[in-house]
């Protein structure tokens, strides 16, 4: 498989490490400073692109990517106010679009077991849910995706909760997350259920970016072929 790369921060290196582990080529890498290689033809080779870049950028990513005849695998976060413009144009173009908050599998067994605990806790109205996140200082986004897929799911499966708020709740039907930024963590999410009596947490803990870095690979994997809006729902199917 031919990928390119949007984005060579970090996690573009580790993708590229895991790409060539599983026999694929990397044909362009487009950074900051050569966003013109967009129109290159070793870029409109490729059979997907991975990007992970930032959010202020990334639906112009997306879309000079789809010019270029190139699906996108993104794991981006923080721009979810255009996806409803990013669906439409999906729909009228046929593009596709593989996009996850967080690419980890371990995580995504947590976002499962997550709605399944809400759905418990559904029952038991003297427990108060709240969440927090850690990340390293350099992410920019903050609560992280992966946090705001966390709590749009328990809302979707907690009647007494009905929107999610940063850090501080107003009333007591508000979700409340909490972002934390320190050193060098690649993330730690944990949800809180508490009463008077005692209280009930779940937490994943990323060790590494090699996890999602191995999730979005496999995801290009799956990408190929396919059309309209993707994600792990649709490659791991619990």
């Amino acid at each position: 498989m031919k990928i390119a790369l949007i984005g060579y921060g970090k996690m573009g290196k580790a993708i590229e490490r895991i790409a060539h582990k599983r026999g694929h080529d990397i044909v362009s890498v487009i950074d900051l400073d050569n966003r013109e290689d967009f129109n290159s033809e070793k870029f409109k080779s490729a059979d997907v692109a991975i990007e992970f870049t930032a959010p202020q950028v990334a639906v112009k990513n997306f879309k000079a990517s789809w010019e270029a005849g190139v699906p996108v695998v993104s794991g981006t976060t923080g721009w979810n106010e255009k996806l409803p413009e990013v669906k439409a144009e999906i729909e009228k173009n046929n593009y596709t679009l593989f996009w996850s908050s967080n690419f980890s599998l371990g995580v995504n067994i947590f976002m499962e077991l997550n709605k399944h605990l809400a759905k418990i806790m559904n029952q038991f109205p003297n427990y108060d849910v709240t969440m927090s996140e850690v990340h390293h200082m350099q992410k920019l986004d903050a609560p992280s995706g992966t946090a705001i897929t966390l709590a749009e799911d328990i809302l979707k499966n907690l009647d007494r909760k009905t929107s999610w708020v940063k850090e501080a709740e107003i009333s007591s039907e508000e979700l409340v997350i909490k972002s934390i930024r320190e050193g060098k963590v690649p993330g730690i999410h944990t949800v809180y259920y508490e009463s008077s009596e005692d209280s009930i947490e779940i937490t994943h803990s990323a060790k590494s970016r090699e996890g999602f870095a191995l999730g979005a690979v496999i995801a290009a994997e799956f990408t190929i072929g396919k059309k309209g809006l993707l994600g792990m729902g649709d490659l791991l199917k619990f």
